[in-house]
C-alpha cells in the first residue's frame, strides 16, 4: 500500500520518506560516493534512516549529480536509486510541511499561483497608493519620495519583511528541533558558516563542479549561486548605508551615482540580473533525472522575480531623471514587494534549511560515532 506524501505529523513515513530511507539503505551498503559530498559520510553514522534522518538529509543535500553519474545502480538499474531526484522531492515536501502557518504550505505546491496572486496585488497597491502622478516629473529630479513618503516605505516593507523572517524562522526552527542537532559549538558554527559562503558542496566533492546536463563537470552553476547569493548581500548592504544615510547623517535621497549606497545597489544589482539568469539557463538544460520535475514552477518562478526586480532596478536607476521614473518606481517597488511576500514560501527557503544542516553536519562530524563505520 502506497503512504500518500500529504500525511503530516506522524510517525508513518511518507512515500517521499520512504524513497531516501530505501536509497540511503543502498548507498550504505556501497558507499562509493563517500566522498562527493556530506550526505555520505553522514549516511555512514547511521544503519536506519527515520523521518528525522531523511528530512537532515535531503536538506543537507545540494542536488549536485554527481552521485547519479557515477552510480552503478541508477536507472535504468533494477534499483533505481536516484539521489538527488528523491533528496529534491523530500526537501520540496520539508518546506511545506514545516512552513509558518500551516496553511501557507499549500504555497509550495502552487508556486506559479502565488507568485502571480503576490506580484499582481503587490503592483496594484503601488499603483493605486496615493501619490503624485507617475508621468509627472518631480523636483528634484529622481526623488523616488515625491510619490511614496519614506515613513509609508519604511513601515511597509519593514512589517512585510519582519513576518516574513519570523515565518522562516519559526519554520526552521521546527526543522532543527526535528533533527536533533545537539550543542553549537564555535568551530562548528564557524565551518557551517564557511561551507554555506563557499558553497562548498557544489563542487562535486573534487572541485570540479557539478553535473548539470550530462556527465561533465562544471562550476557554472555554483558560481552563478554565488552572483545571486553575493548580489542579494550588496543589495541588502546598500539598504544599510542608505538608512545610515537618512537616519544619521541626515543625508537624503537621491543619492548621488557614485555615492555607497548606489554603488552597492548597482553591484548588487548586476550580480541579481547575471546569477539568475545563469540559474535559470542551468534549469532549463537540466538533466530530467536531476531534481524534481515537479517543482519546476518554485524554481523558475523565483529566478523570474529575481530578475524582474533587479532589471527594473537597474533601469529605475538609469531612467531616474526622466517622467517614467514613476512607472518603473511602481514596477520595481512591486516586485521587490512581491519577493518579500513569497521570501517565507518560495524557494528562497531553501538556503535558510540547507544551512540548518550544514550546521547539523558541523556539529555531528565533531561527536563520536557509536556504529564505529566510517565517517569519523
Amino acid at each position: 500500500m502506497q503512504m500518500s506524501d500529504n500525511v503530516i505529523g506522524t510517525n508513518t513515513p511518507t512515500d517521499s520518506e520512504a524513497e531516501v530511507a530505501r536509497v540511503m539503505q543502498i548507498c550504505n551498503a556501497c558507499r562509493y560516493c563517500e566522498g562527493f559530498c556530506a550526505v555520505f559520510p553522514a549516511m555512514t553514522r547511521r544503519i536506519e534512516f527515520g523521518k528525522a534522518d531523511a528530512h537532515y538529509l535531503a536538506n543537507l543535500c545540494h542536488n549536485c549529480g554527481s552521485c547519479l553519474h557515477a552510480c552503478q545502480y541508477a536507472p535504468p538499474h533494477e534499483f533505481a536509486v536516484n539521489v538527488p531526484q528523491a533528496m529534491a522531492r523530500l526537501r520540496g515536501k520539508t518546506y511545506a510541511d514545516y512552513a509558518w502557518p500551516s496553511c501557507m504550505g499549500a504555497c509550495y505546491r502552487n508556486a506559479w499561483g502565488t507568485l502571480a496572486l503576490a506580484l499582481l496585488a503587490s503592483l496594484l497597491l503601488f499603483a493605486l497608493m496615493p501619490a503624485a502622478s507617475v508621468f509627472q516629473p518631480v523636483d528634484p529630479p529622481g526623488n523616488f519620495f515625491a510619490f511614496f513618503p519614506h515613513g509609508t516605505l519604511v513601515w511597509l516593507f519593514g512589517t512585510i519583511f519582519a513576518f516574513a523572517a519570523v515565518a522562516l524562522g519559526v519554520g526552521v526552527s521546527r526543522f532543527w528541533q526535528e533533527v536533533s542537532p545537539g550543542t553549537p559549538s564555535a568551530p562548528a558554527a564557524s565551518e557551517a558558516m564557511r561551507n554555506v559562503l563557499t558553497l562548498k558542496y557544489l563542487d562535486g566533492g573534487h572541485g570540479e563542479g557539478c553535473n548539470n546536463e550530462d556527465d561533465a563537470f562544471s562550476l557554472w552553476r555554483r558560481n552563478f549561486h554565488h552572483l545571486t547569493f553575493y548580489g542579494f548581500l550588496l543589495c541588502f548592504a546598500a539598504t544599510l548605508v542608505a538608512a545610515v544615510y537618512h537616519y544619521l547623517l541626515g543625508i537624503h535621497a537621491p543619492y548621488a551615482l557614485t555615492s555607497v549606497p548606489v554603488l552597492l545597489g548597482t553591484a548588487g544589482g548586476i550580480g541579481l540580473m547575471v546569477g539568475p539568469a545563469g540559474l535559470l539557463w542551468c534549469n532549463l538544460r537540466r538533466h530530467p533525472l536531476h531534481g524534481d520535475p515537479a517543482q519546476h514552477t518554485l524554481d523558475r518562478g523565483f529566478m523570474l522575480l529575481l530578475l524582474l526586480t533587479s532589471a527594473s532596478g537597474l533601469a529605475l536607476l538609469a531612467w531616474r531623471d526622466s517622467t517614467a521614473m514613476g512607472v518603473l518606481l511602481v514596477t520595481h517597488l512591486g516586485a521587490v514587494m512581491a519577493f518579500f511576500l513569497t521570501l517565507p514560501y518560495g524557494k528562497f527557503a531553501h538556503g535558510i534549511y540547507r544551512s540548518a544542516a550544514l550546521l547539523k553536519w558541523a556539529i555531528e562530524k565533531r561527536q563520536t560515532s557509536g556504529l564505529k563505520l566510517g565517517g569519523d
